[in-house]
C-alpha cells in the first residue's frame, strides 16, 4: 500500500476502477502517512481526516456499484489553506484570520467533491498569498523536497510539499503572479495556471481579485488535466495522441532569460536541445512590450491586494509579518488615475502580445530564474529578502499580465522546471503540448 503515496492520481484512479484499490484504505493510508511524517506540522495546517473518510466511503460505494463519478472519483488530494471549507478553520496562512470558520466549501471545492475527489485537509502558504518564496513565520514555512535548508517555493507552499513528500495525490493551489507554477517547479512537479475566470473564484480567499486563478500540483500532465477537468466540473481535455514534431516554440529573450543563476540556465538550454531533437521548432525572440508589461506590475498588485486587505491589515498590522506587510502597504500610494491608466496600458499590451505569440504553440522560458534560496539568509538579510522574492516570480508573473494560462513541467534537473506559456482560454491545447514535452524531458 506504501506505492499509493507515489503513484499518479490517475493511476489510482484507474485501479479503483479496476477494483484493485479500496478508496477507503487509500484514504487511510495517507492518513496514515500524514499522521506519521516528521513533516507534517509544517505541510498541513490542519488535517480534516472525518470528512476524508466519509468521502472514501462514499466513493467505495459507487465503485461497488459501478456508478463512480469520474476518473479520480475517491483519490485523495489537499487543498491550499485560501479555499473555504465548511465548518473548517480557512485562515490564509494570516494572524488576521485566525479561527476563521466559513459555512460552505468553496465552489472549486464543491466541484471537485461532487466529481469524488477526497479533501484530506488544508495545507500551510505564503501569509495572504503575498510571496513567492513560501517563508512565513506566522504559522509553518513547509519544507523543499531537494533543500532542506531551503524555502520551497509559494505561495502554495504546503500544497506543493504535500504531494511531494508522498501526503497527498494531488493538491489544488491558487496562483495570482506564480504562487502555483515556483512552488511545483522548486519541488519538482507539474503546476498549471489557468485563464483568470475560468475557474470559479467563490469561496477562495482572495489577493488580487484582477489576477487571482485556482490551478492543480500534480506529479504528472494527465492528473493536472483530470483536476482540471474535476474543478470546473466538465469534460478532461484529450491528451492521446500527443507529439512533440511540428510544434512551434517560441524562447523569450526579453526579461525571461535575464540573471539566470547558472543551473537553471543549464537546466533549461539542455530541455530546450531535447525538445529540438525531437521535432520542434524553436525561435528566440524579443518582445520589449514585456519590460514595459512588467513595469506595471507594482503599481496593479500592490493596490489591487491593498484595496481588498487595507481593513483587516490596518485594523492590526502587528499580526502580520513586517515584509508581507510592507509589500501590501505599497499599495496605498498608488492613485486611483494611475491604477485605472495602468489597467488601461496592459490591455493594450495583452492584444500586441496576443499578435506576437500567435503563430507558436508556446512561448517557453524557466520557471524560476534562481534556485530555492536558503531560509536563514531571507530570515538574516533583508534586501536579499525583497530581491530574491521577486526575481523569484518575475518569469511566471509575465503570465499573469499576459492573461494567459501557463504550465510548469520538471525539466529533469531537481528543483528547475521550464515553463509553457499559452494565451487565455488555451488549456486544452497546452496540456497536450505540455504532455509531449513531459514525455521528451522524462
Amino acid at each position: 500500500m506504501q506505492e499509493w503515496l507515489w503513484a499518479s492520481a490517475a493511476e489510482l484512479g484507474r485501479g479503483i476502477g479496476a477494483g484493485r484499490i479500496d478508496p477507503v484504505a487509500l484514504t487511510q493510508t495517507y492518513l496514515d502517512a500524514i499522521a506519521a511524517h516528521p513533516m507534517t506540522p509544517r505541510i498541513y495546517a490542519r488535517v480534516t481526516a472525518e470528512r476524508a473518510l466519509a468521502e472514501a466511503r462514499a466513493a467505495a460505494a459507487r465503485a461497488a456499484s459501478g456508478l463512480r463519478r469520474g476518473p479520480l472519483d475517491g483519490v485523495p488530494v489537499s487543498w491550499k489553506d485560501n479555499f473555504d471549507t465548511t465548518g473548517i478553520a480557512t485562515e490564509a496562512g494570516t494572524a488576521l484570520m485566525a479561527g476563521r470558520r466559513p459555512d460552505r466549501d468553496a465552489q472549486v471545492l464543491a466541484n471537485a467533491t461532487a466529481a469524488g475527489l477526497v479533501c484530506l485537509g488544508k495545507t500551510h502558504m505564503s501569509e495572504i498569498a503575498f510571496s513567492g518564496l513560501g517563508y512565513n513565520p506566522t504559522t509553518a514555512t513547509p519544507p523543499c523536497i531537494n533543500d532542506a535548508e531551503a524555502v520551497p517555493g509559494g505561495s502554495s507552499s504546503g500544497a506543493a510539499a504535500s504531494v511531494a513528500h508522498g501526503l497527498a495525490a494531488a493538491a489544488v493551489g491558487s496562483d495570482t503572479g506564480g504562487s502555483v507554477r515556483i512552488p511545483a517547479a522548486w519541488n519538482d512537479l507539474v503546476g498549471l495556471k489557468t485563464t483568470h475566470g475560468r475557474l470559479s473564484l467563490e469561496g477562495v480567499v482572495p489577493l488580487c481579485l484582477t489576477f487571482d486563478t485556482v490551478g492543480p500540483l500534480t506529479r504528472t500532465v494527465e492528473d493536472a488535466a483530470l483536476m482540471l477537468s474535476a474543478l470546473e466540473g466538465a469534460r478532461a481535455p484529450d491528451l492521446d495522441g500527443t507529439a512533440l514534431a511540428g510544434s512551434r516554440l517560441m524562447v523569450l529573450e526579453t526579461v525571461a532569460m535575464d540573471e539566470l543563476e547558472s543551473t537553471p540556465a543549464a537546466a533549461f538550454d539542455s530541455a530546450v536541445a531535447r525538445l529540438e531533437r525531437a521535432g520542434a521548432t524553436i525561435e528566440r525572440r524579443a518582445l520589449p512590450l514585456v519590460t514595459r508589461a512588467m513595469d506595471l506590475a507594482a503599481i496593479l498588485f500592490a493596490t489591487d491586494a491593498y484595496a481588498l486587505w487595507r481593513p483587516l491589515v490596518e485594523s492590526a498590522p502587528d499580526k502580520m509579518y513586517d515584509r508581507i506587510l510592507e509589500r501590501i502597504r505599497a499599495g496605498a500610494t498608488v492613485s486611483a488615475a494611475d491604477y485605472i491608466a495602468g489597467w488601461s496600458a496592459l490591455r493594450a499590451l495583452r492584444a500586441d502580445w496576443a499578435a506576437e505569440v500567435a503563430g507558436f504553440d508556446a512561448v517557453i522560458m524557466p520557471t524560476a530564474p534562481i534556485m530555492p534560496p536558503k531560509v536563514d539568509r531571507l530570515v538574516t538579510d533583508e534586501p536579499y529578502y525583497k530581491a530574491a522574492n521577486l526575481l523569484t516570480l518575475r518569469n511566471t508573473r509575465i503570465g499573469n499580465l499576459m492573461g494567459g494560462c501557463a504550465l510548469t513541467l520538471p525539466s529533469g534537473t531537481p528543483s528547475c522546471g521550464i515553463m509553457l506559456n499559452a494565451p487565455a482560454g488555451g488549456e486544452a491545447g497546452l496540456l497536450r503540448l505540455g504532455a509531449a514535452v513531459a514525455a521528451v524531458l522524462a
